[in-house]
């Protein structure tokens, strides 16, 4: 059930991503930033849960946010961030969580004005997209089954994030 269920979220969000011209039609591969989900995830986990009852848009997209500083890191400084122990901590203990977002817009990717206007309706609405999708399963709360619907949101969330810095960042992938 989860497996399918997060294969149509990406479907959608690719779908959705790609009208907005923020992703291309070929995802890009970056190893460096995936093997980096398990760490971010456990760290993130805790606190994204308990905001999901009165933010699940905060829940859902702040590990978008960090999927895209992930990529930046890696794009830019991977030797000293690769280092860091726990990366998603390294960033919420900047602002803390609820400034988690303004953070990474404003010191990793260094956005202002209209782009960090933009950047944050698209994540909110990824964020809202996802949840719909979520909350359409009709999973009981609490169950184990809730838990890893509730993961694989954010997975798909964190590697679209990265994809989309990638993007940004003029990483294109085509076949060769």
């Amino acid at each position: 059930m989860t497996e399918q269920f997060e294969d149509t979220l990406r479907k959608d969000l690719h779908q959705f991503l790609l009208s907005m011209k923020e992703v291309d039609e070929r995802l890009p591969e970056c190893p460096d930033v995936e093997e980096k989900w398990e760490s971010i995830a456990q760290a993130y986990i805790p606190d994204g849960i308990r905001e999901f009852q009165d933010f699940p848009s905060a829940s859902l997209g702040w590990i978008m946010y960090i999927g895209m500083a992930v990529a930046k890191m890696w794009d830019t400084e991977w030797e000293i961030y690769s280092k860091v122990d726990d990366l998603y901590a390294y960033m919420r203990d900047k602002r803390g969580y609820d400034h988690l977002d303004e953070y990474i817009r404003e010191e990793v990717l260094q956005l202002q004005g209209i782009d960090y206007t933009v950047l944050e309706k698209v994540i909110g609405e990824c964020a809202s997209r996802v949840y719909n999708a979520l909350m359409h399963q009709h999973i009981e709360p609490g169950t184990r089954e809730a838990f890893d619907a509730y993961v694989a949101c954010l997975h798909q969330h964190y590697l679209f994030g990265a994809a989309m810095q990638l993007k940004r960042m003029g990483y294109h992938m085509t076949k060769m």
